[in-house]
């Protein structure tokens, strides 16, 4: 099997992304040198579509985040041989103990405090509760130690980490929604316009405020074309990936889409 060359992948992928196209073409030529497998830190679902498009169908590659509807997820690349079992994913699942009954924790403080430990976004997954106060979230076991020395306190709360066996995760349902839009083209504007109902104007506005993601990462640009597996998170509207495109007879967009909505406007 010859070397793959990232150049080759750029046609298919935004220009922001070369990088992340370049890093993983790197990891799957290592493969096919070393001949061992590779287990990648927590990828978004952005960067797991990408991994898969650069493999294809030359090697295995296996998805595990600590449970079944995980949304960041490290993957394994490997040769045919290799079975999937969990215990190879080296993922440890922390529960924060808490004093319920007298504070509240929310997402974005856990969040808050997860992205100031000096660390990387991909060394932990998900966060997840059962909607009654219970949070756990899902970190490298590599690094596990880290985590449980440095984090006490989140907010204004004392905290303390445990440890538990993946089979104790909190269980989680898929909450997301699925809906069908016409947009006149697949600028990104348009395509937000036809989602959330607010004006091309108003779009711009909230684009330039800093107030949507696309795969994960900010827009500055209304510009932008949109395709199938992209993710649009929009603030105070929610999240929406885009699973399939279609052009009526009036030439406009057709958007399937599925829906995650924000649970406060």
């Amino acid at each position: 099997m010859e070397k793959r060359q990232a150049s080759s992948f750029y046609q298919h992928f935004d220009e922001s992304e070369r990088p992340t196209v370049d890093y993983f073409v790197g990891l799957f030529n290592q493969f096919l040198f070393k001949n061992e497998p590779i287990l990648t830190d927590f990828l978004n679902p952005r960067e797991q579509y990408i991994f898969r498009e650069i493999v294809g169908g030359y090697a295995q590659l296996h998805s595990f985040g600590g449970f079944s509807n995980a949304e960041k997820k490290r993957m394994l690349l490997c040769d045919w041989s290799e079975g999937y079992e969990p215990d190879k994913f080296n993922i440890s699942l922390l529960e924060i103990v808490y004093p319920q009954k007298w504070s509240e924790l929310t997402h974005s403080q856990i969040l808050g405090v997860l992205t100031h430990l000096g660390i990387e976004l991909d060394t932990f997954g998900d966060i997840i509760n059962d909607e009654n106060g219970k949070w756990q979230f899902f970190v490298k076991a590599e690094l596990k130690d880290y985590f449980l020395e440095e984090i006490d306190r989140i907010g204004r709360t004392k905290v303390k980490l445990s440890e538990l066996p993946l089979s104790k995760v909190l269980v989680q349902e898929d909450d997301s929604d699925e809906m069908t839009s016409v947009a006149i083209s697949l600028r990104l504007d348009a395509v937000i316009s036809a989602i959330t109902n607010l004006s091309r104007s108003q779009v711009k506005k909230i684009i330039e405020a800093g107030e949507v993601k696309l795969n994960w990462h900010l827009v500055t640009q209304s510009n932008i074309i949109i395709s199938v597996q992209d993710m649009l998170s929009i603030r105070h509207y929610g999240r929406y990936e885009i699973i399939n495109l279609a052009t009526t007879k009036k030439g406009k967009k057709r958007l399937e889409i599925k829906v995650w909505q924000a649970k406060k406007r």
